[in-house]
């Protein structure tokens, strides 16, 4: 009886034909759910040099068939090589991983690859069946013959070791001998070398990734206005008195050093002391307002000192361990040089005014600002601004903290920063952006190196949980750096305002333990938290007025500050936030948090007190588990900040924590001896 196969009507058969022949040439394996990525690719996820990548994926095909995979990656250069994935545990959920590491910073690529492994599903099937006493003589016959294929397909010394594999097999007399020989893991390596990867099959993508030096991942910022770098408040400080500061500030373990724009400063509507709109003869105005007959973002403030001096800082902080930050604001005072030499780069008004920028409800008379999309503006505005980067590149910067990013143009960004990385991928961008999640996020996509969080209004224990649980999540875990900063010249926290030295000690402790990136603003270590009431602003803004500080002073908290830069230096497990893991502890107002590199051969617990004003206490669960241990064993403890050492026996123990003594404890654990 003969079946007749009927065409759809108005088929065409060729047509048909060619589909058929499309399927047939279709992949038969999925590779699916590719990290680290960010929107399939579209972007670059993050990667620190000299540091695995680790890669994973969903790799699955019709059948029963052993499968075997690898990445292939591409550095900056265009060398390409592979690493293999391997199942990842539990196994059978096809969920594959492997790690590579790139050793050059740069823009690097991977591709995932998959593949049948013919020899593997045979040496799967032959110990399966030879285990349940099942006769594989025929078995046997089809390993010889793959093995024999395999040789005669390689070349030099493979092809001499399966040649001998082969003999060795002809000469074997008992069959175990066969199955043993067949089943070696030297045999399996021989042939996963020799394999011609039937079914290959690449994944869609080509996932960008982008590789940077560990500082974009690991540092601690300190912040100051060099003009307050003075003893006389009458007298403008220099770029030469910032020298004596240099020692203070590498002893506090700080590794970058961050000023404000250093540019001339506009006249016209300058503001006075605490934003007053008139501002004195002698008031400095803010450094925000830039440009003046000076100069613009170019040039440097005169008096600060000259382009020597400046340059003669960034060597002096260099060898002091401090690498110099600049800030880059695109805005302009009225007086800058660009509104007379390129006005079609601004909008004005109808009047032939031009509008001052707002950030509502703030207004800021003194700064107007460009309009990218201006007809006169492109490219020529933006060939500008990427000249004034690439002009301080040259000077020995290499890191910019960009002021309000989010609300100039996202393509101008993407554009610059890869314009500018090109030349040298060394050079890091920070995002000042305060402001919604997606955006943040994208930033970080376009190539921001970091940013700042919402870290500065999370305070209670649930608050602090949530925030730290997503950061350590995709997608901000591939594509955003946090930088928790404990307060800037723009923002005293109002939880700083009342919470006392307390307060201080707490807030530093969740920074510098929560994240690798960290930064404070001048007057921290002192405690400086006296606000414009009712606001979060300072009373007496240094950006307004030349600030005088005393940083010996009483209450200071200099020496605890410089002990937890210590801490995190000397802690692999401290130099990100990618590891963090919060413990139960018996007590709202405390948070217990762990962190451990890979090896688990550093470990580090930290319990913070929420609460500045009160003693509080509570059981904590350590985490024996991480260390595969029974609910009873014992850990070998030392307090980093005393240098004390004890043995803690039992899963639970006691902290207790007074914010009048120490509102924080931080331990390095490990199994006792």
């Amino acid at each position: 009886m003969s079946s007749t196969v009927h065409s759809a009507p108005g088929a065409n058969p060729a047509q048909e034909q060619s589909d058929i022949l499309a399927a047939v040439e279709a992949p038969r394996i999925a590779i699916e759910a590719v990290m680290p990525s960010l929107d399939q690719g579209r972007f670059a996820a993050k990667a620190v040099v000299d540091e695995p990548v680790l890669v994973k994926a969903t790799i699955f095909a019709d059948g029963h068939d052993v499968l075997a995979a690898a990445i292939c990656w591409q550095d900056d250069e265009g060398r390409e090589q592979r690493e293999p994935m391997h199942l990842a545990k539990p196994l059978g959920l096809d969920e594959w991983e492997g790690c590579f590491t790139p050793r050059r910073v740069g823009r690097h690529a991977f591709v995932i690859e998959a593949w049948w492994d013919i020899y593997a599903t045979y040496r799967y099937e032959l110990s399966k069946k030879h285990q349940a006493g099942v006769a594989v003589g025929l078995e046997l016959e089809e390993g010889r013959l793959l093995v024999e294929r395999a040789s005669e397909r390689s070349e030099g010394a493979l092809r001499d070791a399966l040649n001998s594999v082969h003999e060795q097999f002809l000469k074997a007399q008992q069959e175990a001998e066969r199955v043993a020989l067949l089943l070696a893991s030297e045999t399996a390596r021989l042939m996963h070398d020799a394999d011609t990867r039937p079914h290959l099959t690449q994944s869609d993508t080509r996932y960008p990734l982008d590789v940077e030096r560990l500082k974009a991942r690991f540092a601690s910022w300190y912040e100051l206005f060099p003009r307050s770098e003075t003893d006389d408040p009458t007298r403008h400080g220099t770029f030469k008195d910032v020298h004596r500061r240099l020692p203070i500030i590498r002893d506090m373990g700080f590794d970058v050093l961050y000023f404000p724009p250093i540019h001339p400063i506009g006249r016209a509507h300058r503001k006075g002391p605490n934003n007053s709109l008139v501002a004195g003869p002698d008031d400095p105005g803010s450094p925000y307002a830039i440009g003046s007959a000076e100069g613009g973002h170019e040039a440097i403030h005169p008096a600060l000192g000259t382009r020597e001096d400046f340059r003669a800082l960034v060597h002096a902080a260099s060898q002091h361990g401090l690498e110099i930050a600049l800030d880059f604001a695109i805005q302009c005072s009225p007086d800058h040089p660009w509104l007379k030499e390129h006005p079609g780069w601004f909008s004005w008004r109808p009047d032939g005014s031009i509008r001052y920028a707002e950030n509502p409800p703030k207004k800021y008379q003194d700064i107007v600002n460009v309009d990218f999309y201006a007809q006169d503006a492109m490219p020529a505005l933006w060939l500008e601004l990427r000249d004034v980067v690439q002009g301080w590149v040259d000077e020995g910067v290499k890191i910019f903290r960009v002021d309000n990013p989010h609300t100039k143009p996202l393509p101008f960004w993407e554009w610059l920063i890869a314009d500018i990385r090109r030349r040298d991928p060394d050079v890091m961008f920070l995002a000042e952006a305060f402001t919604r999640p997606t955006m943040m996020l994208r930033l970080g996509k376009l190539g921001f190196s970091q940013s700042y969080t919402y870290f500065t209004w999370r305070h209670t224990k649930a608050e602090l949980t949530e925030y730290f649980t997503q950061l350590n999540e995709a997608p901000l875990r591939d594509g955003y750096r946090p930088n928790f900063f404990v307060n800037t010249p723009d923002i005293n926290p109002y939880f700083l305002q009342s919470s006392g030295r307390a307060g201080f000690l707490q807030r530093a402790a969740l920074a510098t333990m929560g994240s690798g990136l960290w930064g404070m603003y001048s007057g921290f270590e002192l405690c400086e938290g006296a606000p414009v009431p009712g606001k979060e602003e300072y009373l007496d803004s240094e950006k307004y007025e030349i600030r005088l500080r005393d940083y010996s002073a009483p209450g200071n908290i200099v020496y605890e500050i410089a002990q937890l830069n210590r801490i995190r230096r000397e802690n692999p497990a401290l130099h990100t936030h990618l590891n963090l893991e919060t413990h139960t502890v018996h007590n709202d107002r405390v948070l217990l948090f762990s962190k451990n590199t890979e090896a688990l051969d550093n470990v580090i617990l930290v319990a913070v007190n929420l609460d500045p004003f009160e003693v509080q206490e509570g059981a904590l669960e350590l985490p024996l588990s991480l260390f595969g241990l029974a609910e009873d064993a014992a850990l070998h403890v030392e307090d980093l900040m005393s240098g004390r050492r004890w043995i803690w026996q039992g899963k639970w123990q006691s902290v207790r924590l007074d914010p009048a003594a120490m509102p924080f404890a931080i331990w390095r654990i490990r199994p006792a001896d």
